[in-house]
């Protein structure tokens, strides 16, 4: 049976925030590696992407890379849901903790952060790519916390305002920028 309206979770990691999407980890399916991609899809069969905190662990040459091979799979209105640690929220535990080389998982250490995006970096980087961005979660230049109204049945972010604990009540501890990358 063909299915019609595919739904990835990239880095899925050992979590199932979305049911009924396909759940992927790097070695199955690599942002970076179109071979893996031909073996289980075809070019513009992609209704939707979703990846939390994915991004930030590849270089900003190699993030404009993974969001064109994504261009290349994502139906026309498909699109990316992509969360990263927030560069503009303005907390210095939160900044050392999602710092270039910082801390990251001690049992990969080469997944350390290569980057840290605020929301004009990432937006530009989709937009460059071909895609038409819409913000979500952010802090602006002066740290000031946005949030857009958003449905987690277009792919749920644990990470944010909305769905993390630690965001509860009018005090956010542990932002992530979010936004969707639509193409166009």
């Amino acid at each position: 049976m063909l299915q019609t309206d595919i739904k990835i979770v990239i880095g899925a990691g050992e979590y199932n925030n979305n049911p009924g999407w396909i759940h992927t980890q790097e070695k199955e399916l690599n942002l970076l590696d179109d071979t893996t991609w031909k073996e289980r899809f075809k070019p513009v069969s992609i209704t939707a992407i979703l990846a939390e905190h994915v991004w930030e662990h590849l270089t900003l040459e190699e993030g404009l890379a993974a969001a064109r091979l994504c261009y290349k799979y994502l139906l026309p209105s498909g699109y990316i849901r992509c969360a990263v640690p927030d560069g503009f929220f303005p907390d210095e535990v939160y900044q050392n903790n999602v710092k270039v080389g910082g801390p990251g998982p001690k049992e990969h250490p080469a997944a350390s952060h290569k980057i840290v995006y605020n929301y004009k970096t990432l937006s530009r980087l989709f937009e460059t790519a071909g895609y038409r961005v819409q913000l979500l979660e952010y802090c602006d230049d002066e740290g000031t916390f946005y949030a857009k109204d958003w449905s987690a049945k277009d792919g749920l972010i644990f990470r944010s305002k909305k769905y993390d604990p630690r965001n509860q009540g009018d005090f956010v501890r542990f932002p992530s920028l979010i936004l969707d990358a639509i193409k166009e």
